[in-house]
């Protein structure tokens, strides 16, 4: 009998120290998943809102004229800023005489090229249906002549970014349900180990709480823990790709890790102590004459 329990301790030990090291790697690609994720949100917003417009205006407007076109379009919810371009200034421009090579002006005599609005879009241009009525009003405005804005491009940007972030959030569901799976496996074993001990402080009248309690203590220590160990090697691991190449800029601001880490440390503790809850729930409530055939 003696020998049993030392086996079932035994392996109680080697399967709790196996779990908390399954569990450390569990959290840590999570942390990984939730840094590619936060760092892919803000990419992905930055994208969003890299998107310009450009609204043609008609020649021979007034200086009022131009600016009442402005304040139509750039106190729209779509707009992030705009920017008012001359056809001077676009004449002058650096970049358009290195690509036409050209003296447009000194060629036709006049300069072709008209006024416009270069209009940054929000990300709520993802919005396919809500962008098309924003053009539509735009090109509706007096002075307007013309409406020009990637919607292809928008479109394959935003489809491409929401499936990016949808593969990974799956992803990382997906290993929150390895961490549950690991943990009840491991809980599930050191309960039984102790059914006795339950079944005693039973039937002397322990509350259903003060068995319970060590069992949720251990579990939440061993979160803390391996939430713990996860943050240690996600920062290494950053420090160290950093190192390798700091070209990419892998280390985040400290508050933006701190945050992260908390999220890693409190998911570890949650998971372990929802994990143990309903197994000793059920040994506690299991009648006395059963609890050894569990």
């Amino acid at each position: 009998m003696a020998t049993a329990k030392r086996k079932i301790s035994s392996s109680v030990g080697i399967s709790y120290a196996a779990s908390t090291i399954s569990m450390t790697f569990v959290l840590f690609l999570l942390g990984t998943i939730g840094f590619v994720m936060a760092n892919i949100y803000t990419t992905a917003n930055r994208m969003r809102e890299s998107v310009v417009m450009i609204v043609e205006l008609k020649d021979g407007l007034s200086e009022s004229e131009r600016n009442e076109i402005g304040n139509q379009i750039g106190n729209h919810d779509m707009v992030v800023s705009m920017k008012y371009l001359s056809k001077e200034d676009k004449a002058d421009d650096e970049e358009f005489k290195r690509l036409y090579a050209i003296d447009v002006q000194g060629v036709l005599g006049v300069n072709p090229l008209p006024d416009s609005f270069d209009v940054t879009l929000s990300e709520l241009s993802a919005d396919k249906a809500a962008l098309e009525q924003f053009v539509e009003e735009v090109r509706q405005i007096k002075g307007v002549t013309y409406v020009n804005y990637p919607q292809t491009f928008i479109e394959q940007m935003h489809s491409t970014l929401d499936i990016l972030q949808l593969v990974l959030a799956i992803f990382g569901g997906a290993l929150l349900v390895v961490a549950f799976v690991l943990l009840n496996n491991t809980i599930r074993l050191m309960v039984y180990a102790r059914r006795e001990l339950i079944n005693t402080l039973k039937a002397v009248g322990a509350t259903k709480w003060f068995i319970m309690r060590p069992f949720v203590g251990r579990s939440a220590l061993q979160g803390l823990f391996s939430g713990l160990l996860a943050v240690a090697l996600l920062v290494a691991a950053l420090y160290g790709l950093n190192h390798i190449a700091p070209g990419f800029g892998l280390l985040p601001r400290w508050e933006e890790l701190a945050v992260l880490g908390g999220a890693m440390v409190v998911l570890g503790i949650v998971v372990a102590v929802v994990c143990t809850l309903p197994i000793v729930n059920r040994f506690v409530n299991m009648k006395s004459n059963k609890i050894h055939l569990c």
